[in-house]
């Protein structure tokens, strides 16, 4: 009788009171001893806590069915735990309970989010004794797991090994080479998934205008977007953000604003993405504007969203501006300033030639400089002629980053603004010393629908 009640009961629980009231009834009517109804409980407490669900599994008098064991390894994969999920399929397999198709999936997830990729091959291993490499969806999983752990070798093998691939296969595959900077991989994959004749959806698209922002690629980028426009693709937020991001890293501003407009659906990383973009092309007053309409419509800002708007305040040379935006991030947002947001501060004193607040920034940040921020300050002393109030400052860079000329080449043109030739000689003599050297500027051009490597001193 009580076993029939159970599926209603557990219909009707919403918190973990609920889950203990059951649970007593449960080991009152010794239900724990049941396989279906241990199932049915665990079902419902992971989705309301997977903490109780973890600690009824470990309190059963019997082993639980292996689907039981499946519903909390899932739960476990998507939370913020992972790991447990890797140590509750080692303790599947101690017990001696065989795996099945709807258990790998969720391990190699978990690997793949805690870059475990040694259990991760072990699971492999594992999959391949079984049978299971056949399976197109533990595959696609897999072959994820690797490029998570950087192994986009292991990743391309697996794919290439795949008697049946769909269009999350291919998408999968060219995430993967995106997310380990092989972006020729990925172009290489999306000629080979046109070659078969699979189109891409929205998942695809967005990976590949990550790989055109990347090398700055407008042709392409232009040719997907085409693609977009006449296959009817729902520009939903997240390849419209991607749209207008490869517009603006590629220089087209206008577009990007165009692709911004027209979205019916934004996010914070849509509003966030065309702040920042308008800061990089010199429109601080309209990164300004469009950052004021963010805070008008509600939208609850984040750190990035303060990064690009500080940024902008940066290029403008707006300091009140930056400071004020500065402030109401920690008093107003709560939130923590990070080392980009300090960095951007510390470039806004920098440009503006206040070379002591910079200083107060930087002495005042509850972390050490990055290399970023000692090089911004260095440089702004050397391009407004002032003394280094930090001389420390100046060998720290060249402690943390000891095996970069422009490090050097920097240091030694703050001592000859302040008159120190002793400094300048000595480090002249540490770089050929070391055999170091300025590397020139460089930048990606596009040349009939190639990208070109340009130097400062010629292609």
């Amino acid at each position: 009788m009580i076993s029939r009640l159970l599926p209603s009961l557990l219909q009707q629980s919403k918190t973990t009171t609920h889950l203990v009231q059951i649970h007593s009834m449960i080991l009152k009517t010794a239900l724990n001893y049941d396989p279906l109804s241990i199932s049915s409980f665990l079902l419902t407490a992971c989705s309301i806590s997977i903490e109780f669900a973890r600690s009824f599994l470990d309190e059963l008098p019997v082993i639980p069915p292996l689907f039981a064991w499946n519903v909390i390894i899932r739960e476990y994969s998507k939370s913020p735990y992972p790991i447990e999920t890797v140590k509750l399929f080692f303790e599947l397999r101690r017990l001696g309970i065989i795996s099945d198709n709807f258990t790998f999936p969720f391990v190699l997830k978990a690997c793949g989010r805690c870059s475990m990729l040694r259990e991760g091959e072990t699971v492999h291993s594992l999959i391949f004794k079984a049978g299971f490499t056949v399976d197109k969806y533990i595959s696609n999983t897999l072959l994820r797991m690797y490029a998570a752990c950087s192994e986009i070798g292991m990743s391309i093998r697996v794919f290439g090994e795949m008697t049946e691939r769909d269009v999350v296969s291919w998408s999968s595959m060219i995430a993967g080479c995106v997310a380990c900077n092989s972006s020729l991989n990925a172009l290489r994959i999306f000629q080979q998934m046109k070659l078969a004749n699979v189109k891409p959806n929205s998942v695809t698209l967005v990976s590949l205008l990550s790989v055109c922002t990347r090398l700055g690629s407008l042709s392409m980028g232009k040719s997907i977007h085409s693609h977009i426009v006449v296959n009817n693709i729902v520009l939903n937020v997240a390849l419209g953000t991607a749209l207008l991001e490869m517009y603006s890293k590629c220089g087209h501003i206008e577009e990007a604003l165009l692709i911004f407009r027209s979205m019916n659906e934004k996010n914070l990383q849509s509003w966030t993405v065309m702040v920042t973009a308008l800061a990089d092309h010199g429109r601080g007053k309209d990164a300004i504007a469009l950052f004021t309409q963010m805070e008008e419509i509600g939208l609850k800002l984040d750190s990035m969203s303060f990064s690009g708007i500080l940024c902008a305040c940066s290029h403008l040379g707006l300091v009140d501006e930056g400071r004020r935006y500065f402030d109401r991030m920690v008093s107003v947002y709560k939130i923590r300033p990070t080392m980009e947001h300090f960095g951007c501060m510390v470039d806004l004193y920098g440009r503006a030639g206040m070379v002591e607040e910079a200083y107060e920034i930087i002495r005042n940040m509850p972390m050490k400089p990055n290399t970023v921020i000692l090089r911004s300050y260095i440089g702004a002393c050397r391009n407004h002629g002032q003394v280094l109030l930090d001389e420390s400052l100046r060998k720290f860079l060249l402690e943390v980053e000891p095996d970069l000329g422009s490090n050097y080449v920097l240091a030694a043109n703050v001592s000859a603004v302040t008159g120190c030739w002793d400094d300048v000689a000595n480090l002249r003599v540490t770089m050929k010393e070391k055999g170091l050297k300025k590397v020139p500027g460089c930048s990606w051009v596009e040349v009939h629908g190639g990208i070109a490597y340009e130097q400062a001193n010629g292609v």
